[in-house]
């Protein structure tokens, strides 16, 4: 049996403006150690201590003396290794018109366009990011989220105090850019038949009616959802019964794009018919939407 790490950390970053401060501040009300900017060579110092006995929450962002992407994904690759730590990395993650409108409302300049508009800081500061975002083990999107919102959906994810619920996060992604981190539970579904055959059905994803029909239409996907519908439904007591707060399954395919993200959206529903807290991401679905926005500032901007 693998020994009990000594320190659970969770990484927050993200845009500036996305809500960075605010979450870590939810996460002390939540019993976290916070620590907001610490340079990143500093951070492995701090896992060299002694154990807090509570989790840490640490604030990283562009103004971080020394951050860049590179060398933040290096310290996650650190950390990830090191068998004292349990890493999770929690991404917020913003609209750009609305990024641009936070910083003309409050008239503060964007730390990396200082003498330039908030819009040239807003699309610099996500292509920087764009990496880290991709290694997000959560993703929460504050576009539309009050502070209400935010502090719900991190109790969700984050709340250390015993509540008797365990909340379920269901995950598609594409074998081709490797399994997401911190996912519980892994099935395959490159078994199944594949929409991306079928001229039609190709520009879509998972979530289009068609596609979800066309992927039940194989002879295999009966069986195979009812059986494991039914081995969920069996484990998920289990592991509340451990204690366990929350429990991330995922679903792969070759893209991310059609058969795991239909298999993605009907075992939610399942799970959640059945009294489950659910919540759905769709990795590859959320990066292709980070790089349109991405493009559509481009053009905008040209």
């Amino acid at each position: 049996m693998m020994p009990e790490p000594d320190h659970r950390l969770i990484l927050v970053t993200g845009p500036s403006g996305a809500g960075r401060t605010t979450a870590i501040r939810v996460l002390e009300d939540l019993g976290y150690e916070g620590i907001d900017n610490i340079p990143l060579s500093l951070v492995p110092r701090l896992i060299e201590g002694s154990p807090l006995g509570r989790p840490i929450s640490l604030g990283l962002d562009v103004r971080n003396r020394d951050f860049n992407a590179t060398a933040l994904i290096e310290l996650i690759d650190r950390l990830t290794r090191n068998p004292r730590v349990a890493l999770e990395i929690l991404y917020l993650d913003c609209a750009p018109g609305v990024l641009i409108q936070r910083f003309s409302e409050t008239r503060r300049r964007h730390p990396l366009a200082p003498s330039d508009t908030p819009a040239q800081g807003v699309e610099r500061e996500l292509d920087l990011l764009a990496p880290i975002r991709a290694r997000a083990d959560h993703l929460i999107d504050t576009t539309d989220l009050t502070q209400h919102d935010l502090k719900a959906d991190l109790a969700a994810l984050f709340d250390i105090m015993p509540s008797g619920r365990l909340s379920v996060s269901v995950q598609s992604f594409s074998y081709k850019r490797g399994i997401p981190r911190g996912v519980d539970m892994i099935f395959d579904c490159r078994f199944l038949a594949n929409p991306h055959w079928v001229t039609e059905l190709s520009p879509l994803d998972g979530r289009d009616p068609q596609v979800a029909a066309y992927v039940r239409s194989d002879p295999r996907f009966a069986e195979f959802f009812q059986r494991l519908r039914d081995l969920l439904l069996f484990l998920l007591p289990a592991h509340l019964d451990e204690g366990k707060a929350h429990l991330t399954i995922g679903f792969g395919c070759t893209g991310g794009q059609h058969r795991s993200v239909a298999v993605t959206e009907m075992m939610a529903n399942a799970l959640a018919e059945k009294g489950w807290a659910v919540s759905k991401r769709h990795r590859e679905l959320e990066r292709r939407g980070a790089v349109a926005q991405s493009e559509a500032m481009r053009v905008a901007g040209a």
